[in-house]
């Protein structure tokens, strides 16, 4: 849901100007989120995705500083995870809430065996703590009220596509439990068009921006800004195969990659919220 500078005004919600600039904060949290974002180290592949995730922008939206406890929902391959453990090593506490390690599910286990992989044979991932997570199952991602920060990129769809609603609310209330009073749940998410069929959700990966601030406040949150920093107005959101035609899938082959690709990753919704 694109929302409109006067309900804006009147929910109280603070908008970051999309295509910000990074700017350093007194202590020194952004130059530290920027630092690893630039990072050699970082894999290639993933950096040649900063361009549609923004995620120096991001995290600064969210409020990310390196002396936080930060939660990091299904990381998968560690996209995001290049960026938050080093900013956050010797300084703070990372969480991956990763897949769980009795899960049955092939995928589940080969993303989860690859991962620990990767944060074992590099030092930058040394002091990363491993939970687990699952939509319906596995909430135990922190102790609880420790959390000051939760973070989850392009996950709430498949939370909804399985389970429906019950994913959605039991996800957001394990994050609601892990978090500090006032702590931070940033999400970032596909983003259906408000007019679409709410059925589309449980096909497309994208979802409404008004259902997720929805069941985010049935979980005890409250929405304190929202961001276009991820938006792109290029995206229809209604692909042959949802949101995993366009990059960096690109599910249907070589079928009109050119025209995928110039679209780019899909239209996000950028959502802060705060435990209450």
């Amino acid at each position: 849901m694109k929302l409109g500078i006067k309900a804006l005004i009147a929910a109280g919600i603070v908008t970051a100007i999309t295509g910000c600039s990074s700017t350093t904060s007194s202590d020194g949290s952004n130059a530290n989120i920027a630092k690893a974002a630039q990072s050699s180290e970082r894999a290639e592949s993933n950096r040649a995705r900063d361009k549609y995730r923004n995620p120096v922008q991001t995290l600064e939206f969210f409020g990310l500083k390196p002396n936080m406890t930060v939660v990091e929902i299904a990381p998968g391959g560690g996209w995001y995870t290049e960026i938050l453990a080093p900013t956050i090593k010797g300084q703070g506490t990372l969480y991956a809430a990763h897949f769980p390690a009795d899960s049955e599910v092939e995928y589940y286990k080969k993303s989860l065996a690859a991962f620990k992989g990767k944060i074992s044979s590099d030092t930058r991932f040394s002091e990363i703590k491993m939970t687990e997570f699952s939509a319906l199952t596995h909430h135990d991602i922190a102790p609880a009220g420790s959390a000051d920060m939760v973070l989850t990129f392009r996950n709430v769809h498949n939370w909804y596509m399985r389970p429906g609603d019950e994913g959605v609310l039991k996800s957001f209330k394990a994050f609601h439990k892990a978090l500090k009073p006032g702590g931070i749940l940033g999400v970032v998410e596909h983003r259906l068009p408000e007019h679409r069929d709410t059925e589309d959700q449980k096909r497309s990966g994208y979802m409404k921006q008004s259902y997720v601030i929805e069941m985010a406040k049935k979980a005890g949150f409250e929405l304190v800004a929202s961001s276009e920093i991820n938006a792109n107005p290029l995206d229809s959101a209604n692909h042959p195969r949802g949101v995993w035609t366009l990059p960096p899938r690109l599910a249907l082959g070589d079928e009109k990659s050119a025209q995928y690709k110039a679209i780019g990753e899909s239209d996000r919704m950028t959502l802060k919220f705060k435990k209450i």
